[in-house]
């Protein structure tokens, strides 16, 4: 979800002026140019500003054959007003370097544009799972996993429910998602009764008002159970939440193929917020381990991250 990452948004394109230029060209095979591991998410989103399109590091190596420890290629997906590179340029290198295969595109937003996945849900859902083929075309495997935050851990289940992701996702991992939208604190709510309100904020961002708690796209993703079988879904979610809001807002139904875990709940310590989960050390273990539970490890709760927002 963005509307509170809008005014982030903002300062962040002020802060061109202080940023690399120019833009990164895209190789037609192999392996695309990267930037840098960054500490949290307001770093990475300031060097993407001038480099919008540049790939995650650890990320999009298009020769990569995944192991047999690993079969599976790992999609991230990204949350509402983020490119992937601001999205995922600390997580990207951790499962790179676990041995994974890993693969992140921008969609839902104008080509080559700062802010991404703004567009109507659908709609980069779509471009999405058009991403994922290419992925499974390149790597030879029969399934991905995806690792997806706030808006980009719940558009893959349209992905699933209507554009043939059933056969194709073995995983799906919500950091912080936006499953059963949000209020954003009663905000985002007022806007919704408010027709002039909502117009403007849509045609700015269709997928914000599509994320309000009950809106008719949530309500249709969700009607006749909100996960199928043969996927395994978890939930990662912070009670400090200040983005989905209720926080549990973030969780499937219970079923036998859904985890619903808070963190806070690991490490009561940890105070990472909506923005700071995907740069969240002990968020990335939780990843980790529903990627690949039979050799799952205990978080290291003894580091209590900073909160960055």
């Amino acid at each position: 979800m963005g509307v509170r990452a809008f005014g982030r948004g903002m300062v962040l394109l002020a802060a061109a002026v202080v940023a690399l230029g120019g833009g990164t060209a895209v190789a037609a095979t192999g392996k695309e140019p990267a930037g840098p591991v960054q500490p949290n998410i307001i770093a990475a989103a300031i060097y993407s500003v001038g480099q919008p399109t540049i790939a995650p590091p650890g990320a999009n190596d298009w020769n990569c054959k995944p192991s047999a420890e690993h079969p599976n290629p790992v999609l991230l997906s990204n949350g509402t007003t983020a490119n992937a590179y601001e999205n995922w340029a600390n997580l990207s290198q951790r499962l790179a370097d676990e041995g994974y295969c890993v693969f992140a595109g921008n969609f839902g937003g104008s080509p080559g544009a700062f802010l991404q996945t703004v567009g109507p849900v659908a709609g980069t859902a779509g471009q999405l799972a058009t991403f994922g083929d290419k992925i499974l075309q390149a790597t030879g495997a029969s399934k991905l996993d995806v690792v997806g935050h706030s808006q980009g851990g719940m558009n893959p289940r349209y992905w699933i429910k209507y554009l043939g992701g059933a056969s194709k996702i073995g995983k799906l991992i919500g950091l912080s998602p936006s499953n059963y939208g949000t209020s954003l604190f009663g905000l985002l709510t007022a806007i919704q009764a408010i027709p002039p309100a909502r117009d403007l904020v849509g045609a700015a961002c269709a997928a914000c008002n599509e994320q309000s708690t009950g809106s008719a796209f949530l309500k249709d993703l969700n009607a006749g159970g909100d996960t199928v079988p043969g996927i395994d879904y978890t939930v990662i979610q912070t009670r400090y939440d200040d983005v989905v809001t209720p926080y549990a807002n973030a969780f499937l139904k219970p079923a036998p193929n859904v985890k619903n875990l808070v963190l806070q709940d690991v490490c009561g310590l940890d105070y990472t917020d909506h923005l700071g989960i995907t740069y969240d050390p002990i968020a990335q273990r939780e990843v980790l381990n529903a990627l690949d539970p039979q050799h799952a490890k205990k978080p290291n709760c003894t580091f209590v991250p900073p909160v960055i927002s």
